[in-house]
């Protein structure tokens, strides 16, 4: 069985903190180098759902991408959720490992997986990151479709593939409007929206869109948006990320067992239409 500090090398080879936002907190929050890893969980937030999820399977280590502190604390009572948390994993013997805007970036990393889940065909980085030689790694996708749908049909495949969320899928512009080309982003994206227009992108799939950043965006343009739930276009990297640790494990010979949570965290539970509300 690999150590943990052998399992966190690992990940830290696929997502090196150093490419991390430097506003981020990623790495590892909790856990012993020492102690043995068997079976590991992968989920989008370190929650208190997916914590006691982790300890019902007995998972050695949780990674998120979401990070636990994102800004600093002076206290981990358990009186409070966070410390909460953090007491839990620490009586169970779970690690706590956080790969968050070097996830984004990486390569493969987010928006690729986002853009796998819709079958969409990853031409370049949308923001390049700038000491990447090969040109692959960076925040955000842009995307082609080998057949061009309307916004609608994009729409529907997004809601389709995607997990089931409250919000599901809302879009701005036309909804009849061919689509040929697509820019995608996990997580919050309408800071992307000068990058996006420059691209000449038919539509824009993201999360977490403000009303005047989108308002603005279909104004001056034809572009149309795609807004799901930021949980929903981060989750389909656990995924990815899960496969790849299985394909390190079984180059090392690691007999690690890799699960991907499937506990909806999507903060919103319910969703009634408006009446009369368009299709």
């Amino acid at each position: 069985m690999p150590r943990l500090s052998e399992v966190i090398a690992a990940l830290d080879n696929l997502w090196p903190a150093e490419r991390a936002e430097s506003w981020d907190a990623v790495g590892t929050v909790v856990g012993d180098p020492d102690q043995e890893v068997t079976r590991v969980l992968f989920a989008v937030d370190p929650v208190r759902q997916i914590v006691d999820e982790a300890v019902k399977l007995g998972a050695d280590l949780l990674v998120t991408h979401h990070p636990l502190y994102l800004r600093g604390t002076t206290t981990v009572a358990a009186s409070h959720f966070k410390g909460r948390v953090v007491h839990t994993l620490i009586k169970n013997d779970i690690a706590l490992h956080v790969a968050h805007t070097n996830a984004d970036t990486a390569d493969p990393g987010v928006s690729d997986a986002l853009a796998g889940a819709l079958d969409l065909r990853v031409a370049r980085p949308l923001v390049p990151d700038p000491t990447d030689p090969e040109g692959r790694r960076g925040l955000g996708r842009i995307c082609e479709l080998d057949h061009p749908v309307t916004v609608r049909e994009l729409a529907d495949r997004a809601a389709a593939r995607l997990p089931a969320t409250a919000q599901g899928i809302r879009v701005a512009g036309d909804p009849e409007a061919l689509v040929r080309t697509v820019a995608v982003s996990g997580g919050s994206g309408d800071s992307l929206f000068d990058v996006v227009r420059a691209a000449g992108v038919d539509a824009f799939l993201t999360a977490d869109l403000r009303h005047h950043p989108a308002s603005e965006a279909v104004a001056h343009s034809p572009l149309a948006l795609l807004d799901a739930a930021h949980w929903a276009t981060e989750w389909p990297w656990c995924e990815l990320a899960a496969s790849q640790l299985d394909e390190i494990s079984d180059r090392h010979g690691w007999d690690l067992r890799v699960h991907v949570s499937k506990t909806v965290t999507d903060p919103w539970t319910s969703h009634s239409p408006s009446l009369g509300a368009p299709n």
